[in-house]
């Protein structure tokens, strides 16, 4: 079935504003829900800046799923794999200088003027680690552009980032394949 879209009504705002987003908790499909973001952004003709402060060490399909929407979204590897767990082998500092070279990229990207929506994938997560620092993510959050919408991911979101969000998601798991022995699949779970 093909979809006649000049047909339907598009909703525009009374004023415009740029959304701080946080998606949050210990269960699957934050980054899968900032991803759909984009997704629906690009369907405006906007701009996205995604940044990955953990992942960037293992292949997941959504990187060349995501490439597909080029020029649109731009993507950004900068983590050094999760730090700590599942095997990991690189010492703490590498993973903070990783997370240090994205905050400063997001920084950058966030002030160009080029981007609607900056999505820092996990950011949540380097913070809880210690990779970043809570005053370099409260002064994103409080310097973003005004029309610009700011899309942070991972479990354990700062009480001072929920409290600076327009809006808070947190995902629950109730039910996980994994825990019936299940392996992570590809195109559901990377």
């Amino acid at each position: 079935m093909k979809m006649d879209k000049e047909k339907l009504p598009v909703y525009e705002p009374k004023k415009r504003v740029g959304l701080v987003v946080v998606i949050t908790g210990p269960g699957k499909g934050k980054t899968t829900a900032a991803l759909g973001m984009a997704l629906r952004a690009v369907g405006y003709q906007m701009k996205v800046c995604i940044i990955h402060f953990i992942k960037g060490d293992m292949y997941a399909g959504e990187m060349d799923g995501i490439q597909r929407l080029s020029p649109e979204v731009e993507v950004h590897l900068t983590g050094k794999g999760f730090c700590g767990i599942m095997g990991d082998t690189r010492a703490f500092e590498e993973h903070r200088t990783g997370a240090q070279d994205a905050i400063r990229l997001a920084r950058e990207k966030m002030l160009s003027g080029t981007f609607d929506i900056l999505i820092l994938d996990e950011i949540n997560n380097a913070l809880k680690l210690g990779l970043i620092d809570l005053p370099q993510l409260i002064d994103i959050i409080d310097n973003k552009p005004l029309l610009m919408h700011l899309i942070l991911t991972g479990r354990d979101a700062h009480p001072e980032v929920i409290q600076r969000a327009h809006t808070v998601t947190e995902m629950h798991e109730i039910k996980h394949a994994f825990r019936e022995g299940i392996e992570p699949q590809k195109g559901i779970d990377y």
